[in-house]
């Protein structure tokens, strides 16, 4: 395989973007270290190519470069404000945005690759617009699944059935509140925050409910909350991974109230005593999470996919074939 030096380079993302979504499936964080010697080697390459055009007078790459980082870097911290990206998810696609501006090539004995560039040339784009295509697909292969195990419902093009043990080692959102299903259920994240902060296991909340659900059972000095993350240590983010802030010291929450009609569950003096939201979490949300997973022997999750893993398959889609959307658009009569 013949290619540039740069773009030889340029490959060593596709180990570090796989890895990263391995991570991000396993535990939903991804350590702040992985971006740093690709965000160092994106920079290199970017001024070594950016000599060679400028040397030659090759103003498109400029133009190319300035497209890549102005339009993916913006979109991505938006995406990150309203909530729709993690923080890794955005860093990846900064990067993507450096690393990437224009399209490689690698001369294959038999083709070119990737096979099907844009007119624009901008491939850290063909990533993006692969992304979404991958991401697009999930939904499809989660009715499949469901539809093969016999779980039919409207939850089932984007949630999964799992038993109410499991709802605590698993990433996602509830899609159920006592009144029946719904897309804003309480995050599994805030729960697991939850739990540990009050020092109790769900187990425990089963089986006795209606004296904890009372705030006055919440302990004195509660633990710090952790960021909800499956990979903690007594309440600290593991390996300097994105995650929410810790908590604040406690001032006896229980104390304010003695009634589970005051707060039940203590869900506002959990809110309360954080830093933070808790992903967004109000008080209502936590307790209708808890008063379903306190007396349901099943629950509806929606599992989710974190962003990194579409883009990690879209990249690969990118580099063999090229963009997926601008051929489907070309094809329709449209580019």
């Amino acid at each position: 395989m013949l290619a540039s030096t740069p773009d030889l380079l340029r490959l060593v993302a596709v180990p570090v973007l796989g890895w990263a979504a391995w991570r991000d499936v396993k535990t939903r964080r991804v350590p702040n270290r992985t971006w740093k010697p690709l965000a160092v080697l994106a920079v290199v390459l970017l001024l070594w190519e950016g000599a060679g055009a400028w040397a030659t007078g090759d103003r498109l790459f400029f133009l190319q470069v300035a497209i890549s980082v102005g339009f993916i870097v913006p979109l991505s911290t938006a995406f990150w404000y309203m909530g729709s990206f993690g923080g890794a998810d955005a860093k990846a696609f900064y990067v993507v945005a450096v690393l990437f501006p224009v399209y490689p090539v690698f001369y294959l004995p038999w083709a070119a690759l990737p096979l099907e560039p844009t007119p624009v040339g901008v491939f850290s784009l063909t990533i993006l617009s692969n992304t979404v295509v991958v991401g697009a697909a999930y939904p499809v292969a989660v009715a499949l699944g469901n539809l093969v195990r016999g779980h039919v419902g409207w939850p089932m093009l984007i949630g999964k059935p799992v038993s109410w043990d499991r709802a605590t080692d698993e990433y996602g959102m509830l899609l159920e509140t006592p009144d029946g299903f719904t897309r804003g259920g309480l995050d599994l994240d805030a729960l697991r925050m939850y739990l540990q902060w009050r020092g109790e296991s769900l187990a425990a909340l089963r089986a006795d409910p209606d004296a904890l659900r009372n705030p006055s059972t919440l302990p004195a000095e509660p633990n710090a909350p952790g960021d909800g993350g499956l990979a903690t240590d007594g309440g600290v983010s593991a390996d300097g991974t994105d995650a929410a802030a810790p908590a604040t010291d406690a001032a006896e929450p229980g104390a304010a109230t003695t009634t589970p009609d005051d707060d039940p569950w203590g869900a506002a003096a959990f809110l309360d005593d954080i830093e933070g939201s808790a992903y967004g979490t109000s008080p209502d949300q936590l307790r209708e999470g808890l008063e379903v997973l306190t007396t349901a022997d099943e629950v509806w999750i929606s599992p989710g996919i974190p962003f990194i893993v579409p883009m990690f398959f879209g990249l690969l889609l990118s580099l063999v074939y090229g963009d997926v959307l601008f051929t489907a658009v070309a094809a329709l009569g449209f580019a």
